[in-house]
């Protein structure tokens, strides 16, 4: 039976892990990876994803996408600042939702998402040898009941049966505390390329009870990279007079080289970006370089703001747990912009303690997942996880007020039963609007949903008895019902296409997905063949640069199938049958080459056996004995 793996599909890089022997496992990606960048190219008809698509972004800006999650389960209007600084084009889909243009196709958040887990499924059914199907994915804890859903159908548009869907703290804590005893009270700090969360948990003796969570999905590391990019960009516009970010390859290239600087700013004081090439001059039609020396006090200086915006949620996830920091016991850092010197600084300053540092932060979610496949699977026990809903959910009433039936931090699964009545006399029916949010007005929360409970008797303004029940599953999906006590009369709704896919588009695109999948294997088995034919090709050329004496006959046959190799390697309309082919023509040439450049053999008269023979035989016999020297 094939196993079920835990997958963080992160903004940045994504990492699938299994439970092998007890343990959680990373499995590494086709090229040896252990983990794969999110991101996803169109290119001369064929589709990328992982590194290949990310080395090839700046020359095809427009056709590559990253950071896919900050747009799952959005609505247009929730991501302006995504779109603004984009290099690819977004635009505004007819449902109000947010599409990826590249050329004349139109792609979705959760189809490209979709193309990442295909990829990671793909990638670990190979290394393991059995096909996967069964899937854990980790959302951040601050994800609303939209981008989960979202999530969801990503996992189905790849073909996955998700198991469930864990807030990435959560499984992060799993990670930690799986060998722990003790009971300690841990704050897990979650800050990746795209969204930030903090979660207050108690762990310890197999329980993993989530006590508070908080956070912001529009805050990651990607923000302190487009800091950079506005940096480089307003001194090279004030220096130049051209505005680099209307250029998108100068704008790819810009956001590659601000990654790049941000990391090494990890270890180093500075670090200087040098872009050659990057524009060119308007009046001589000259070309312009970028070369700016950025300090890592500069670096802290231009992220201020966003490092001022770690604070509240952490302040949120300690009072909402009812907890002093001195009742933290570890803290865990997680996500690869935790890396940053200046977030590990605001880290041990707010809570008081040096954090954590025995878990890696890139796979350490990963992991988590995977424990928590384990234990849906029945491969791992004892093992028992308590996890909250992170934003408060109710209903709108009288005035346009939010009513919350269900506090965030509430652990799941729940069940909430309110009883609320009529605001006018004789009315007969009445719409229930299903919300999710903190702000006191309906009109500043979440839209989940509306339906109505038709069939209620004329009666007096409030005296029907309508009760309405919120139920969220351990996945955090959300099912609500209307109920009057007088008739029995229900109406109910789960709240779902929230994501503005609907039913009929999510079974199109796992469609054309599964038709892509032959397409995909057939791109890899192109590679592999063509990659098998240059490495065989490169073999070659070295045995013939290191044989010496061989003649320009001898050489001749193999040089031939060499070059044609060569030619082939280099023309993209070589198929795999002809890669195979040409891989075979120069085995069997190199073969002969060898054969005839090959010592002369010394003959050894008729009935003698050689030295080698004779020390071979001889040692046969002596390991085929079954006794040895006494003493």
């Amino acid at each position: 039976m094939a196993k079920a793996v835990g997958i963080d599909l992160g903004t940045t890089n994504s990492v699938i892990a299994i439970m092998e022997g007890g343990e959680p496992t990373v499995l590494v990606n086709g090229e040896g990876g252990r983990t794969t960048p999110s991101v996803v190219a169109f290119k001369d008809d064929q589709r990328l994803v992982g590194q290949v698509a990310k080395r090839q972004a700046v020359l095809n800006a427009q056709g590559t996408l990253f950071e896919i999650k900050r747009f799952m389960g959005r609505t247009w209007e929730e991501v302006s600042d995504e779109v603004e600084r984009a290099p690819y084009e977004v635009v505004k889909a007819d449902d109000g939702g947010v599409r990826f243009k590249v050329g004349d196709e139109l792609h979705s958040p959760e189809q490209i998402s979709a193309m990442v887990l295909r990829k990671l499924v793909n990638d670990a059914s190979e290394q393991l040898g059995q096909k996967i199907t069964q899937a854990v994915i980790t959302v951040p804890a601050y994800f609303n009941n939209a981008q989960r859903e979202a999530t969801q159908n990503a996992g189905k548009i790849a073909g996955l049966d998700v198991l469930r869907i864990v807030n990435e703290p959560t499984a992060a804590a799993l990670a930690y505390g799986l060998e722990k005893k003790g009971n300690e009270t841990v704050l897990v700090f979650d800050f990746g390329g795209g969204t930030f969360d903090v979660s207050v948990l108690e762990v310890g003796e197999g329980v993993f009870e989530v006590r508070s969570t908080h956070g912001d999905t529009h805050l990651g590391g990607s923000d302190f990279d487009y800091a950079i990019v506005d940096w480089l960009a307003k001194e090279f516009q004030a220096e130049y007079g051209v505005d680099l970010k209307k250029d998108k390859q100068a704008l790819q290239r810009m956001i590659e080289a601000a990654e790049k600087a941000k990391i090494e700013l990890s270890g180093l004081p500075e670090t200087t970006i040098s872009l050659p090439f990057i524009a060119m001059d308007p009046a001589s039609n000259a070309p312009l370089y970028l070369e700016k020396k950025l300090t890592r006090s500069t670096f802290e200086d231009l992220i201020a703001p966003l490092l001022k915006r770690l604070r509240k949620p952490v302040e949120d996830a300690l009072k909402d747990a009812k907890i002093d920091k001195s009742g933290i016991d570890e803290v865990i850092l997680v996500g690869g912009s935790t890396r940053v010197p200046a977030v590990k600084a605001i880290v041990q300053e707010m809570l008081g303690k040096a954090p954590n540092q025995t878990v890696n932060p890139d796979e350490v979610v990963a992991l988590g997942a995977a424990i928590q496949a384990g234990v849906l699977t029945g491969d791992v026990e004892d093992i028992v996880l308590l996890d909250v809903t992170p934003l408060s959910l109710g209903v709108e009433t009288k005035g346009g007020v939010f009513t919350t039936l269900i506090e965030r931090n509430t652990t799941v699964p729940v069940r909430k039963t309110e009883t609320f009545t009529t605001a006018d006399a004789n009315q007969t029916g009445v719409e229930v609007h299903v919300l999710q949010g903190e702000r006191s007005m309906a009109r500043e929360n979440k839209s989940l949903g509306k339906f109505k409970l038709d069939g209620i008797p004329p009666m007096p303004a409030g005296m029907p008895q309508i009760e309405i029940t919120y139920d969220i599953d351990a996945n955090g999906v959300l099912n609500v019902t209307s109920r009057e006590k007088s008739t029995g009369k229900e109406a109910s709704i789960t709240i779902q296409n929230t994501t503005t896919l609907s039913e009929d588009e999510v079974e199109r695109m796992v469609k054309d997905a599964e038709s892509h999948a032959e397409d995909d294997k057939k791109f890899r088995e192109l590679a592999e063949a063509r990659n098998g034919c240059d490495a065989m090709r490169a073999q070659a050329v070295k045995i013939m640069d290191e044989t010496e004496g061989a003649t320009d006959e001898q050489k001749q046959p193999l040089q031939d199938a060499v070059d044609e190799a060569a030619k082939a390697v280099d023309d993209p309309n070589v198929d795999t049958d002809r890669f195979e082919e040409l891989t075979k023509n120069l085995a069997e040439a190199l073969q002969a080459f060898q054969q005839a450049t090959a010592p002369a053999a010394t003959e050894t008269p008729e009935g003698e056996e050689s030295a080698a023979e004779a020390a071979s035989s001889e040692e046969d016999d002596v390991i085929d004995a079954d006794f040895k020297p006494a003493g």
